[in-house]
């Protein structure tokens, strides 16, 4: 088969879906399926193919794609109505008629799994064949529900309904998936022949197909590999059908490229993740966005990672990071939170119940337990001892605090921000620092003890005697 030409190829996904089976305000497109919402699948397997022109038709509370798209350069139309997927293609025709030349390929935008591989096999077989439309199609052990693909030898003659389907027909494992390739061309002239006549008075694209091979035009199927690819969900069950789907389809590919799962309950792993091969993934496990994990790595019960980077040889337990970067050999758990823009530099060790944010670790630190680091530029082989934290903020602005190699932090060390710890600097237990210590110094900064004899037995006279009985 040729190679498929997709600079003559452009696409229009269906978006208008109200799904009210999902009792909710969302537009049905925009349930997202691993994180991802279902339109993004479908948008991103057009991308990945090298389709780039795209419309998205809208329909049910239509703002919330429209906004969701804003950042990306595809067409956008509404479909004030719902009234058939032929009515929702027509919504388009303006945008069609500027690209007479090319092929559309018409897809779902709640049925993510199709994939890059089956749209360019599709359009290679339509080129080749010069057909006016291509069906997709997929073969599947329980066709029951869906419509039927009849052949002959030279295409493909129809499709059937299972209402309408004989019992020979109902036999048939191929099945339609709901998206299409189409000349432009032949599709604009198809959609104004199009008529609602059936009992639900709308305009269906199938139709096209059966005006088309009527006008002795070629009409033709592509049986995809992925049998997936009809998959949808037009509920919550079905939606999380699609999702248990995704979830192992994902996790298997791992496995093949030498990725360890000690249990699969729980795990949650995005579509765009990247994991390197020897890393064990333990269970309770969710990895979104663009996380990318090294090699070798251990990634620990109730880790939750958004959009962040984990070097080699690096062990996380119960650990939350957004857009963070952990560096190779980092041992970093349990209970800890990575905020937005912490670096965590090769070999550091933090403890349980660490906060840093927005902050910079270098190499080798050690920041053991109930400690919060805000705004910081922290060297190489510091030690934080237990319940340090950074006075980031005055109530209007925020500033940064700057702690040098080998510094050593005492317990409860407050440090007001912007202050300037030197390299090798000592801070006692319990001071609150306001200035800047040099290298080498040690900085005490304690209030001078009173003692108020009597307070506390006058102060917890009703307490004590309510212990007492």
């Amino acid at each position: 088969m040729s190679k498929a030409n997709t600079e003559n190829a452009c696409a229009v996904v269906l978006a208008g879906g109200q799904g009210k089976r999902m009792k909710s305000d969302l537009p049905k497109p925009m349930f997202e399926v691993l994180g991802t919402p279902m339109l993004d699948w479908v948008t991103d397997s057009c991308e990945e193919a090298g389709i780039s022109d795209i419309c998205v038709v809208t329909g049910f509370n239509h703002e919330i794609i429209e906004e969701h798209l804003s950042g990306k350069s595809y067409h956008t139309v509404f479909q004030p109505e719902r009234m058939g997927t032929g009515h929702a293609v027509m919504m388009t025709l303006e945008w069609l008629k500027s690209r007479a030349e090319k092929n559309v390929l018409i897809l779902n935008g709640d049925a993510p799994f199709i994939d890059k591989d089956t749209i360019l096999g599709a359009l290679a077989l339509h080129e080749e064949k010069g057909n006016a439309v291509t069906v997709i199609t997929a073969e599947i052990d329980d066709p029951f529900g869906y419509g039927r693909i009849i052949r002959n030898d030279s295409g493909i003659t129809g499709i059937v309904e299972e209402k309408e389907a004989s019992p020979d027909q109902k036999k048939i494992r191929e099945i339609n998936s709901g998206a299409y390739w189409f000349s432009v061309e032949k599709l604009i002239g198809a959609l104004t022949e199009i008529k609602p006549n059936n009992s639900q008075g709308e305009y269906y694209l199938t139709d096209s197909i059966y005006i088309l091979i009527s006008k002795g035009f070629r009409a033709d199927a592509y049986i995809s590999a992925n049998s997936d690819a009809v998959l949808g969900a037009n509920d919550r069950k079905g939606l999380l059908l699609l999702n248990n789907s995704a979830r192992f389809a994902i996790i298997n590919k791992l496995m093949d490229e030498g990725v360890e799962f000690t249990c699969t309950d729980g795990v949650t792993i995005g579509k765009h993740v990247k994991i390197g091969r020897g890393t064990c993934i333990m269970q309770n496990v969710i990895l979104k966005g663009s996380t990318e994990i090294g090699e070798n790595c251990r990634i620990g019960m109730g880790c939750i990672l958004e959009d962040t980077v984990v070097g080699a040889n690096a062990v996380l337990n119960a650990v939350q990071a957004n857009s963070a970067v952990v560096e190779d050999g980092a041992h970093i758990g349990p209970f800890v939170q990575l905020r937005p823009g912490s670096v965590i530099g090769k070999g550091v060790k933090i403890g349980d119940f660490v906060e840093v944010k927005n902050s910079v670790i270098g190499e080798n630190t050690s920041i053991s337990h109930l400690t919060y680091v805000g705004d910081s530029d922290v060297g190489s082989g510091v030690n934080f001892g237990c319940g340090v934290a950074t006075a980031n903020y005055d109530g209007e602005k925020k500033f940064r605090t700057v702690i040098g190699d080998n510094a050593f932090l005492g317990c409860n060390t407050n440090l007001v921000a912007p202050v300037k710890i030197g390299n090798a600097a000592y801070t006692g237990a319990g001071s609150t620092i306001t200035g800047d210590v040099p290298d080498g110094a040690l900085a005490v900064e304690r209030g001078q003890t009173k003692i108020i004899e009597g307070f506390g037995c006058k102060k917890l006279k009703s307490r004590i005697e309510k212990n007492k009985k």
